[in-house]
């Protein structure tokens, strides 16, 4: 129990006595892992609205007066990249002209009976297949023609894969930049008290003994970092969130608490393991140096 009071003491000691290296290591700590939160959370809702647009992504498919509709539906929901079918009748596709454009579908019915073709409208599983899938249905001999925003998928697909991509390269930049931070921190901190280290090796004092100190710096520098910039996500995500609904009411925004709760145990999560790291890797080889005989 005295050696635990001993090394948590020492911990607090140590940052402490170096305060100004201290206050920029956990200011460095906070705007990183802020950095990762406010990242995270862009990526997220951005796949958020892009499941969304998938999700409305549909390809129309009109079918030649003679087939049996509900045949080539059926054939169509079979295929694999195809989510969900469609039957649009003649008479529903007349109902959403008149919805669309009022009292003008009048002059479609002055031409006599309903000009308006059945159809289906097909929604993939994603967009990347879409344009497959296009193909697909070109090629079912009951399919007259098909209409699809082509461009569109395209552009969601390479939306996906880039937002994909940044995410990966914000974490390892975090990761990286927080790890240098505090090892140096840690480093400064080892090589300030190089004679009573060298000192405490030669009396009996293990390795991980005087290693112990170190690594508890380290990790509540990280920690604080870490829950200070859990706190400014939380207190100003909300908020922001607004605002953009009151801009782009149309897009779907996460406001999911859970969500928030989840973020912050992460990146306290992440800072703790990352401090830990980086204390342990700092003080180590130094130790290992000092405690080897002359």
């Amino acid at each position: 129990m005295s050696h635990f009071k001993y090394i948590l003491r020492d911990g607090f000691r140590l940052i402490v006595r170096h305060l100004g290296m201290s206050f920029l290591t956990v200011f460095t700590a906070m705007a990183v892992f802020f950095v990762v939160g406010v990242s995270t959370l862009f990526v997220l809702n951005i796949k958020n609205i892009v499941v969304m647009m998938e999700n409305q992504l549909t390809i129309t498919a009109y079918v030649v007066p003679k087939a049996k509709i509900e045949d080539v539906a059926k054939q169509i929901k079979a295929m694999p990249e195809v989510s969900d079918v469609k039957i649009i009748t003649k008479e529903m596709a007349l109902e959403k002209l008149r919805s669309r454009v009022g009292n003008q579908a009048k002059a479609v019915t002055l031409l006599g009976d309903n000009p308006l073709p059945s159809s289906i409208e097909v929604k993939v599983k994603k967009a990347a297949q879409v344009s497959d899938t296009a193909r697909m249905l070109m090629a079912v001999p009951e399919v007259d023609d098909i209409v699809y925003a082509g461009r569109v998928a395209e552009k969601l697909t390479r939306v996906s894969g880039f937002v994909e991509k940044f995410s990966w390269m914000m974490l390892l930049v975090a990761i990286a930049a927080s790890a240098v931070v505090l090892f140096n921190t840690i480093r400064i901190s080892v090589y300030s008290r190089e004679a009573e280290i060298a000192v405490m090796l030669k009396v009996g004092a293990t390795p991980t003994y005087v290693m112990m100190p170190f690594i508890i710096q380290s990790i509540l520098l990280g920690f604080s970092g870490a829950v200070i910039a859990s706190l400014l996500i939380g207190a100003t995500y909300y908020s922001v969130i607004e605002g953009l609904k009151d801009m782009l009411p149309f897009l779907p925004f996460i406001e999911s608490p859970t969500l928030i709760a989840k973020l912050a145990f992460m990146l306290i999560s992440c800072g703790s393991l990352i401090s830990l790291l980086s204390g342990m890797l700092a003080s180590q080889g130094f130790i290992s140096k000092a405690s080897r005989p002359l």
